[in-house]
């Protein structure tokens, strides 16, 4: 399933794509707060880039479920906000929430979790649990922060530890050309981000209560399903050898995208 903002008026792009992507029943589980929200975002995204969506259907519609993306931009939360219908949570980092601006919007949404970086926050380790139990999705960017040459950084365990301990299932997500977008506004043009989602996984032997070099093991099986989603130059430590090592393919949709410099917003 591709969704593309190409040459087109925004009134008939909005049009087709709302279709599009409202065609699915999970829709209907959006809250009027966040339809209305997505519909900004939506407007926001065409606006300032061209979006191509590899995979989109691939989401389960019900279950425990958490959605992980690599971390390029500031733009990374709308992007990943708009490829999906399904209502999530995601996590954001504490000092967001009481930013003048990102603030009040996080804090609407009433589907956030604010996490305190740079340490155990059992509390928001706590409240996601609970999401997942609830049978809800959970959105990650397992980084924790934006990478600063592009490439991939090492994840963090802490989606490994929430999967562990409630067997949910997994949904890699690997986007690109957002890192580019001060660049192209500055020459007028709308950056061309393409995002490909990932086939579902369960991590082996869960639900348990894997600790140390498991958690670590585990950690290692999600970004390599990201980087396996990215074109060679945005891999960084998750790189070839290692996917190959890891019995991973870099997929169909990552391995047609000419190699070249990644160039940083």
């Amino acid at each position: 399933m591709r969704y593309i903002f190409i040459g087109r008026s925004a009134a008939r792009s909005m049009k087709k794509l709302t279709w599009k992507m409202t065609s699915n029943t999970v829709t209907d589980q959006l809250s009027k707060r966040m339809k209305f929200l997505r519909g900004l975002a939506l407007a926001l995204v065409h606006l300032l880039a061209r979006l191509e969506v590899h995979g989109a259907d691939k989401f389960p519609k019900s279950g425990p479920t958490i959605y992980v993306m690599n971390h390029l931009h500031w733009t990374d939360s709308v992007i990943g906000f708009v490829i999906v219908t399904r209502p999530g949570t995601m996590f954001a980092a504490d000092k967001w929430e009481h930013h003048w601006l990102l603030g009040p919007v996080l804090r609407f949404t009433q589907q956030v979790i604010f996490v305190a970086r740079g340490q155990a926050d059992r509390k928001a380790l706590s409240q996601a649990l609970d999401v997942l139990k609830q049978g809800h999705m959970l959105a990650i960017a397992p980084e924790g922060t934006r990478s600063k040459t592009g490439g991939l950084q090492e994840g963090h365990d802490g989606p490994a530890y929430l999967a562990s301990r409630t067997g949910a299932m997994i949904v890699p997500v690997g986007a690109y050309g957002q890192e580019k977008a001060e660049a192209s506004w500055k020459r007028l043009r709308r950056p061309h981000v393409i995002v490909n989602v990932g086939d579902p996984f369960i991590l082996p032997g869960t639900p348990n209560k894997a600790r140390g070099e498991q958690l670590l093991a585990y950690t290692d099986e999600i970004m390599l399903r990201i980087a396996a989603l990215l074109p060679a130059a945005y891999r960084g430590i998750y790189a070839e050898d290692r996917l190959r090592a890891d019995g991973q393919e870099p997929s169909a949709e990552s391995s047609r995208i000419e190699k070249e410099p990644v160039v940083t917003g």
